[in-house]
């Protein structure tokens, strides 16, 4: 039997005073998980008793098994569903942009108030990426918001000034897809 080589990493780096500070999160990228990543922090969250709230900007009417899921929490985790659905349902640019519009209100609305710990902007990197909402306005808003309040904005393209702006940024990267083999979405998988 050959040798065995430990390949762990051993040194780690200890920090040595903590800081207590609301993180600004972004989950980019072409790849699955952004939305479904923002909501297992919401999951963590929630176990630490904080209260959290999400924005929807693109997901319309759609039945998702984690929205319905957040149903369970009660007040302590709100979901705000205020898209008209995917851009290719809607085509119809100047109503995306009102509708993004309506959402960026929400969000400005439970970015400053006293009761939750945790904000999602689920899907606003795309509605940046579109031009239905414009960069400056997020990347200052997020600059003013309370300092232990937490932000986790998804979706892939997020432009570089949100990336400049953020604390901790993931890009998910698509590896393989069972949409390119023709097999649809799977509930309690991808919604």
């Amino acid at each position: 039997m050959p040798k065995q080589i430990d390949k762990a990493p051993r040194a780690h780096q200890v920090i040595k005073e903590f800081k207590k500070k609301g993180l600004i999160l972004v989950n980019t990228g072409d790849g699955k998980g952004k939305s479904t990543a923002a909501f297992g922090t919401a999951l963590r969250a929630l176990g630490r008793g904080y209260r959290v709230a999400m924005v929807q900007f693109i997901k319309g009417k759609w039945k998702t098994g984690e929205v319905e899921a957040a149903k369970t929490f009660g007040d302590r985790f709100e979901v705000f569903t205020i898209g008209d659905g995917f851009t290719w349902d809607t085509k119809n640019f100047e109503q995306d942009v009102k509708t993004a519009g309506r959402a960026w209100e929400k969000c400005k609305e439970i970015l400053h108030d006293q009761g939750h710990q945790l904000v999602i902007f689920d899907e606003i990197n795309y509605v940046l990426k579109y031009n239905f909402l414009g960069i400056a306005e997020v990347v200052e808003a997020l600059k003013k918001k309370p300092p232990f309040k937490h932000v986790i904005l998804t979706g892939g393209g997020a432009p570089q000034e949100l990336i400049e702006a953020a604390d901790l940024v993931t890009e998910m990267k698509c590896i393989k897809h069972p949409y390119q083999r023709g097999i649809k979405a799977q509930p309690g998988i991808e919604y």
